[in-house]
């Protein structure tokens, strides 16, 4: 039997071929659920999936493609998106996604009341850390900084940042963690066996992820996108290095132009301070000294004190 050789979840050609299939939308439903805390009443019980790309209005908007995009049972749309790439920009680039879901996507037609519109929720699976907070998990909702008051349950957008996984028993694990846990792919053979008999639809993820990879043609592809995002965050670490060391340089050229102009202020100051010591010895009178030397009175008067000590 041929082995299964390593791979990473997080790619997204694996992604949306584990997550994004109708015979496998059981996996996608219990992922969403676990995600947003949702049981009993409240878990969404059926989804299905919509086409992904929305087209711009105008010739000049901008197009878009969405990962795993599906309609649940009470007509949420849902957005689950795996993102490989740190362009900079994932609040924006978020926000613009479920502005485009929230509206064009089994929104409001024309003639319908507004009260039509239904919630749409981003779930963004991140391969980097993006948010300040240690958490992995993140939500974000529309609310008054003041009162905490949430205005809407329409908008909802959700971080979970594998890098910011740290490994626990899975029996300590709660449901989204062990998705976390699948996602940042750290566990020995034994841990992944006992993720699975905790989450029957993680072992199914797992099985579906070693078929992919297992197709050769899906896991030629699999090595291209592996190989390109190797590419760009080399290209990305390389760009801050540079810039780093530019940043460094440029620091050093400007502390040795302020070294130079603090030791002349400094040189100053000491044979500033020599004369009025001669001045003084001289016996010349605290305000001439002043005078002279261009020292506040106040301070030749304290200069005169301390050396009288």
């Amino acid at each position: 039997m041929k082995k299964i050789p390593p791979y990473d979840p997080t790619n997204d050609l694996m992604f949306k071929f584990v997550f994004g299939r109708e015979e496998r939308k059981h996996i996608t439903l219990t992922c969403i659920n676990d995600m947003l805390g949702r049981t009993g009443k409240d878990a969404f019980v059926d989804l299905s999936f919509r086409n992904v790309e929305f087209v711009p209005t105008k010739e000049d908007d901008k197009q878009g493609r969405l990962d795993v995009f599906a309609v649940l049972n009470d007509k949420t749309r849902i957005d689950l998106e795996m993102q490989v790439f740190n362009h900079m920009n994932m609040e924006k680039r978020s926000l613009f996604y479920w502005a485009q879901m929230y509206l064009h996507f089994e929104g409001l037609k024309s003639g319908e009341n507004y009260l039509r519109m239904k919630p749409a929720i981003a779930i963004n699976i991140l391969r980097y850390s993006f948010l300040p907070q240690p958490d992995p998990f993140s939500r974000y909702g529309l609310y008054n900084p003041e009162t905490g008051h949430k205005l809407t349950d329409d908008l909802e957008m959700d971080f979970l940042e594998i890098p910011k996984y740290r490994n626990k028993p899975i029996k300590e694990m709660n449901r989204m963690e062990r998705w976390l846990a699948y996602f940042a792919n750290k566990l020995d053979p034994l841990e992944k066996e006992e993720l699975a008999m905790a989450t029957p639809e993680i072992g199914a993820a797992i099985e579906a992820s070693n078929e992919f990879i297992m197709d050769e043609t899906a896991y030629r592809q699999y090595l291209q996108r592996e190989s390109a995002i190797w590419d760009y965050n080399t290209d990305i670490l390389t760009s801050r290095q540079i810039a780093h060391e530019e940043g460094l340089e440029e620091g050093r050229k400007k502390g040795r132009k302020e070294g130079r102009e603090e030791g002349r202020e400094e040189g100053r100051e000491e044979r500033t301070a020599e004369m009025v010591r001669d001045m003084l010895n001289d016996g010349m009178d605290f305000g001439k000294i002043a005078k002279f030397s261009k020292w506040p009175l106040e301070k030749v008067q304290a200069f005169a004190a301390e050396e009288r000590k």
